[in-house]
Parts: structure tokens; C-alpha cells; sequence
């Protein structure tokens, strides 16, 4: 810990070392994602609810399902398969906003900046989610289906590594 604190000491205006903090960050994200989306399922799979019907066209069964699934009650995907990934996701990146405001970008965070933290945080929940789904529904098919969540889980950490490295570096917590 000494030697990334004397790093932090010596590059603490520097992009490069900003975008490696960022992403030492990200991976113990993404050690809290994996830890969630593995977990929940446990406590989510007896949610029997249906999801509301603007969420329906986002989850179809025909392509997330390959024949009967638990997960889909008269035809529509349940709460307990959609929730474990949003609350994975949404309750890691939480963390990883505090984190990285602190330790990465050293900067103060105002109600604006966690609003449109939230905003851009839930719509690339939602097409994470999606995604996870449909790469979970695909590889569950497969010898990989003990990897499924996993795999999922870090494509969609590659994408919103993508969006939220540069909103919050230029636009939450730029530097005045």
C-alpha cells in the first residue's frame, strides 16, 4: 500500500494514472458484481412476480430461454431472474462512484453530479441487464453454462468501463 500511496503522491494530476486507479478500482467492482450476481440469485429465484409491461419486449423468454425456465410465468420473465443482475450491478457501481471520487479523482461530489451519475448509471443498468441476459440465456447452452454469469457479468463491466471512466474523469468530477 505504501508504494501505490508514493505513486498516488508523485502522478496525482496524471490522466494515465488516474485511468489505472480507475480501473484497480473497477476490478474490486467488479469482485463485489460477481460476489452479488452469484448471491442474489439465492435470495431472488422464489420471486415469482412479472415484470411490468415496458420491461417485457427487454426480456423475452424465446430468447432468453431455450424451452421451460423458472424464470418465466405464463409467458413473461419474473423479477427473480431480472433482479440479481440490476442489483449487482446498480449496488457495485454505487461503490465504485464513492470510491472513485475519493481515491481516484480526488474530487467533491455534488447532488448534480450524482444525478447524472444515476441517470447514465440506470440506463446502462438497464442494457447491461439486457445484455447479461442474453449472454447468460446464450452460454447457459453451453459448456460454459458454469461460467454464464461471470462472462456476462464482466462484458457488461467492459462496456460501462467504456461510459464511466470518461464521465466521471471530464464531466462529474472534473477538475476546476
Amino acid at each position: 500500500m505504501e508504494y501505490l500511496r508514493r505513486l498516488d503522491e508523485k502522478y496525482a494530476d496524471s490522466s494515465l494514472w488516474q485511468f489505472v486507479k480507475f480501473n484497480i478500482v473497477s476490478f474490486t467492482t467488479s469482485l463485489v458484481q460477481l460476489l452479488l450476481a452469484n448471491l442474489l440469485p439465492l435470495l431472488f429465484d422464489p420471486l415469482k412476480a412479472k415484470l411490468p409491461f415496458i420491461l417485457r419486449p427487454l426480456f423475452d423468454p424465446k430468447v432468453l430461454f431455450d424451452g421451460p425456465s423458472p424464470y418465466v410465468i405464463d409467458g413473461v420473465v419474473t423479477w427473480g431472474y431480472v433482479l440479481p443482475f440490476f442489483l449487482s450491478n446498480f449496488l457495485a457501481n454505487i461503490y465504485s462512484y464513492f470510491v472513485n471520487m475519493k481515491a481516484t479523482f480526488k474530487g467533491k461530489g455534488s447532488s448534480r453530479s450524482m444525478a447524472i451519475y444515476l441517470t447514465v448509471l440506470f440506463g446502462l443498468i438497464l442494457f447491461s441487464t439486457w445484455l447479461q441476459g442474453r449472454i447468460y440465456a446464450m452460454l447457459s447452452k453451453t459448456s460454459l453454462a458454469w461460467l454464464a454469469r461471470t462472462i456476462a457479468v464482466s462484458v457488461c463491466g467492459l462496456i460501462q468501463l467504456a461510459v464511466l471512466f470518461p464521465l466521471e474523469k471530464f464531466v462529474l468530477f472534473k477538475e476546476k
